[in-house]
């Protein structure tokens, strides 16, 4: 139990002589440095709190109200005046209050000037809630030659006015974001009828059309009664039961179903050593969730005037997947010290602060350098562990039911949960090679999947640190949509590169202040039973990666330059690319998904956006259609993506269509009613799943004078089994990546074929706007 004995800070003996107390300075001094760390934080938690609370206002407004109350107050004592700044309510409070002179006139000064100053806050508090409804500036067209309409301006000068007395902190706009609005059942319905009337002929639409009228008239008013109470009641009527339905009670493996991955800066080598590169990283990071704790970090604006939601950043760090047997559930811990690292099959706890100070990038670097030179081997069973993560829920929940609740398989369980992060240091090499596009490939399938079992794949992020000093992530869906790991990820590189930077050597630059603990390697104690248990999901785990075809696409014939040239939407540009690429894939139209964020309301998520439309059929059908004259097909492509556009905008507005449906499904699950329609829709497979990786959320990069830090983007795995999962980034000027991922057991689908597709689409789609130029 050499583990007992290392925890001990003090010990006594009785003797003869008498007591005798031993104790160790070090540890006291840690544990006093920890408490003053706990307080510091809990204060300032509740000092953010407040200025969080009372935004738009601000706590020095309320200095300033009181004291100027009680100014007015005295100085019409003194000079006798009839004037009553508070209007007659002192004068009400001291007939009332039995306090002497002059404590009762402060007393009854401050209230008056306290009740003044709330009533103005809750105004502006409220008045910044409607303005905020208002959503008609997101549909207005922008760009050279458009035109506000008066109202935007208006409403822009108005949202201004309320927030240009306070700077606003991280969480400030909370309480000022409306609740996501409910739709009417009857628009829902004409929108979903709308968007699958291309994926049907002529008698399959009008009968889903007697399924939608049977359950508009039906059970969908009594299904839309009780959501509309719960959107009355809840924050979001949405995002409860999304993350528990869609995440946390799925029972099959997250790695490649459900976590998503980031990559590096491809053309960039900053360093090559690869302690370095994980100790720069690492510092970045516990500095982003600095900035997140203080609140210092800035809400993401829109047009510099609307705020995003902000709450899914809280839990970015410290936080866990727990399994369960039916569900699993989301753990964040309030605080962490220390990071898990994984190398070699063995797991380490290394300290990343030193007597309350966060270890510098050259300090890190020799923790890192530590854990690479040790030379012990895993136990049996250890080298796979992680393997439990990756397989399916139930088992592992059985297992760590039965294996990992108490002794030392406790104890290091509870060390990674509560970990900031997890790193691994890789033992491979990836690189980018623009001569051998599989190097791009195999780099995405490091990020996506490892080997299976060399990722904690239930912690919020895995860092992943190839052995030549290349970076990606990979991120566990439940607690967060991408946005928020893309401007985690934004703010690693720019600290990375820019900030913290390498010497000529490539090592982390910086002094050394103190020699930084050591890292100390988990124990675990695996018999054969749980070893069976952890061999059985890499099973499964190997079965689920093996199966991945996974293509990454690098397009730099052009990039939104082009398609602002052609006075198109990059996204929507893009979005009409693919359709025209799976039709010809596929030789039909499928139910294409398209992600898309709610948190311009409180609470929000993403919503579907629905970008296979009557209008992008007819655009692609025209294409395909030899008697199609250039002029048309330009036409036709410009309704598409206005269309296109049109539809995002609405699922940004709270107009969308497939999360009003998915809560009419989860009530009439509730209250135990069958719908038809509702069971059809649901069935329904996404054949063509798509995302665009969020970029540029800081200002801190500038990627005209920094073409090198362009970034691949992140993917993400299939959705269906014979479908496609494609994530792609509008990476510059001139280039678009992609990242193509179908399953190999398909026989209809094939990544690389895809992405040749994609690339024939473009250029296709290049060539008909020079040619449509020259007539």
């Amino acid at each position: 139990m050499a583990e007992a004995h290392s925890a001990v800070a003090f010990s006594f003996a009785i003797t003869h002589e008498g007591v005798h107390v031993n104790y160790d300075r070090e540890v006291l001094h840690v544990i006093w440095h920890s408490g003053v760390r706990s307080w510091r934080r809990s204060f300032r938690r509740v000092v953010n709190s407040v200025r969080c609370g009372v935004f738009p206002a601000t706590l020095s407004s309320l200095a300033l109200t009181i004291t100027g109350y009680n100014a007015m107050y005295l100085t019409r004592d003194l000079h006798k005046s009839d004037i009553d700044p508070s209007f007659g309510l002192i004068d009400l409070l001291r007939r009332h209050i039995k306090l002497d002179e002059p404590v009762k006139g402060i007393v009854c000064c401050t209230v008056s000037g306290f009740a003044v100053w709330f009533g103005v806050f809750i105004f502006m508090k409220y008045t910044l809630r409607t303005l905020f409804l208002y959503k008609g500036w997101m549909y207005e067209a922008r760009g050279k030659g458009r035109t506000v309409s008066v109202a935007s301006r208006l409403w822009f000068l108005a949202v201004k006015m309320m927030t240009k007395f306070s700077r606003p902190m991280l969480y400030s706009y909370q309480g000022s974001l409306p609740r996501l609005p409910l739709p009417a059942l009857d628009d829902t319905m004409k929108r979903y009828l709308r968007s699958v009337r291309p994926l049907m002929d002529d008698e399959n639409y009008e009968r889903m059309q007697n399924l939608a009228l049977e359950f508009q008239k039906g059970i969908g008013k009594k299904l839309q009664r009780y959501l509309l109470l719960k959107s009355w009641w809840a924050t979001n009527y949405v995002t409860d039961w999304w993350e528990e339905f869609v995440y946390l009670r799925g029972r099959s493996p997250i790695m490649v179903n459900s976590n998503f991955y980031g990559t590096d800066a491809i053309l960039l080598r900053p360093t090559r050593i690869q302690a370095a590169r994980a100790a720069n990283v690492t510092h970045a990071a516990f500095l982003f969730r600095r900035l997140v704790d203080r609140q210092q970090l800035q809400p993401i604006m829109v047009q510099n005037t609307v705020p995003l939601c902000s709450y899914q950043y809280e839990r970015t760090f410290n936080t866990s997947r727990v399994p369960g047997v039916q569900t699993d559930k989301i753990v964040h811990y309030g605080d962490s010290t220390h990071i898990a690292v994984y190398h070699a099959g063995r797991f380490f706890k290394m300290p990343c602060y030193y007597k309350g100070a966060l270890l510098t990038p050259r300090e890190l670097q020799i923790q890192f350098e530590r854990i690479l030179a040790e030379e012990s081997v895993p136990e049996k069973g250890e080298a796979y562990l992680g393997a439990l993560t990756a397989g399916e829920r139930k088992p592992w929940a059985e297992a760590r039911m039965r294996f990992f609740r108490k002794g030392v398989n406790a104890a290091s369980l509870d060390i990674i949960e509560r970990a900031a992060f997890v790193l691994v240091l890789e033992e491979e090499e990836c690189d980018y090679d623009e001569n051998d596009p599989s190097q791009l490939d195999k780099f995405g399938r490091t990020m996506l999947h490892g080997k299976g079992y060399d990722r904690w794949y239930d912690k919020s992020f895995n860092v992943i640190v190839m052995k030549n000093g290349k970076i990606g992530f990979n991120a566990e869906h439940s607690w967060a949509d991408a946005p928020v790991m893309g401007h985690l990820w934004e703010y690693i590189m720019v600290e990375d590169i820019f900030e913290n930077g390498y010497d000529s050597d490539g090592n982390c630059t910086g002094k050394l202040t103190c020699d930084p603990p050591v890292p100390t390697r988990l124990k675990w104690e695996l018999n054969p039973e749980c070893i069976q248990v952890i061999d059985n999901s890499f099973r499964v785990a190997e079965a689920l990666l093996n199966d991945v075809d996974l293509r990454l696409y690098m397009h730099t014939l052009y990039g939104k330059g082009l398609m602002k040239k052609c006075r198109l939407s990059p996204d929507a540009y893009i979005q009409m690319a693919l359709q025209l690429a799976y039709f010809r894939d596929a030789g039909k139209f499928n139910l294409t998904y398209e992600a898309s964020m709610t948190r311009l309301f409180r609470d929000g998520r993403t919503e579907t956006v629905r970008p296979c439309t009557i209008e992008s059929a007819a655009w692609v059908k025209a294409m395909e259609d030899k008697s199609s004259t250039d002029e048309d097909c330009v036409t036709l492509l410009r309704k598409a993506c206005g269309q296109h556009q049109r539809g995002y905008q609405d699922a940004m507005c709270g107009k969308g269509i497939d999360r009003h449906l998915f809560c009419l499904y989860v009530i009439s699950k509730y209250l135990e009613v069958d719908s038809p329609f509702l069971n059809e829709v649901l069935s329904e497979p996404w054949r063509l799943s798509t995302s665009q990786t969020p970029h540029g959320q800081t200002n801190r990069m500038d990627l005209t004078k920094n073409p090198d830090c362009i970034s691949a983007g992140g993917g993400f795995g299939p959705v269906a089994d014979d479908g496609y999962g494609v994530s792609y980034i509008i990476a510059g000027e001139d280039t678009l990546f992609f990242h193509i991922s179908s399953k190999k057991s398909s026989p209809v689908t094939d990544s690389k074929r895809f992405a040749r597709q994609i690339e024939k689409a473009l250029l296709d789609m290049k060539n008909l706007f020079e040619s449509a130029q020259k007539k």
